[in-house]
């Protein structure tokens, strides 16, 4: 552990639970990198992942984004296809990207398929699965409204889902962003997750938040002050 992260982590106390201002004010305090940080919440649910009523998965379109540059790939044909460039995918495609895909590229964030190239967009499963990258109705990845989707991407939308442990980690931003658009992607974000709240989840479903730049402490935030917006 570096002399700065030490510093830094005399900065916080912890075992105070922070208002989320004041969380992210002090989050500049102990931030010391020399590139822009990519600030980041984990959020514990009272939930047990391994149980399939009880899984949290969805996505929300951060109203200030996320401060980075998303590559989004499109399977889909005719007017379809232009309707994704026209939207400002970076790729799109059909047998031809399945093809490249194939042999090995990935070279993109997120990608989306329109339901009828499903069939053929299934034979990558093994690639873009592990890797998060294949198009889900769920996420809203497989549709028909492909120019939507690429906007909605575009403008900051991000997929959030429990691991294992209950927990929830999503990307709310850059270190460059203000104060106050942190703290509005990060109340967007919790909003979303009280309202997936699986029906199997019993007693507090909100356990904790913590919020951290890539180089830097956590900061733990008291969870029920952000659901009331507070």
């Amino acid at each position: 552990m570096g002399k700065r992260h030490t510093d830094a982590l005399k900065q916080v106390d912890r075992q105070k639970l922070y208002e989320a201002p004041e969380a992210v004010a002090l989050l500049r305090k102990t931030s010391h990198a020399k590139f822009d940080e990519t600030v980041e919440v984990a959020v514990r649910l009272g939930v047990d992942p391994r149980h399939a009523d009880q899984m949290v998965r969805g996505t929300v379109v951060l109203p200030h984004g996320t401060g980075r540059t998303v590559r989004v790939l499109v399977f889909a044909k005719g007017d379809k296809a232009k309707e994704a460039e026209v939207a400002g995918a970076d790729f799109v495609g059909a047998d031809d990207i399945v093809t490249r895909v194939q042999g090995g590229w990935t070279d993109f964030d997120v990608a989306v398929a329109t339901p009828d190239l499903m069939g053929v967009v299934g034979k990558l499963g093994r690639i873009l699965g592990p890797r998060g990258l294949m198009p889900n109705p769920k996420t809203g990845t497989v549709t028909f409204e492909v120019a939507q989707a690429v906007r909605e991407i575009k403008a900051g939308k991000i997929e959030y889902r429990t691991e294992k442990a209950g927990v929830v980690h999503a990307p709310i931003g850059k270190m460059s962003f203000t104060d106050e658009r942190l703290v509005e992607n990060l109340r967007v974000l919790v909003d979303a997750l009280l309202k997936a709240r699986p029906a199997g989840a019993k007693g507090q479903y909100l356990k904790g938040v913590s919020i951290s730049s890539t180089m830097g402490p956590g900061i733990k935030l008291n969870p029920h002050r952000i659901a009331s917006g507070e």
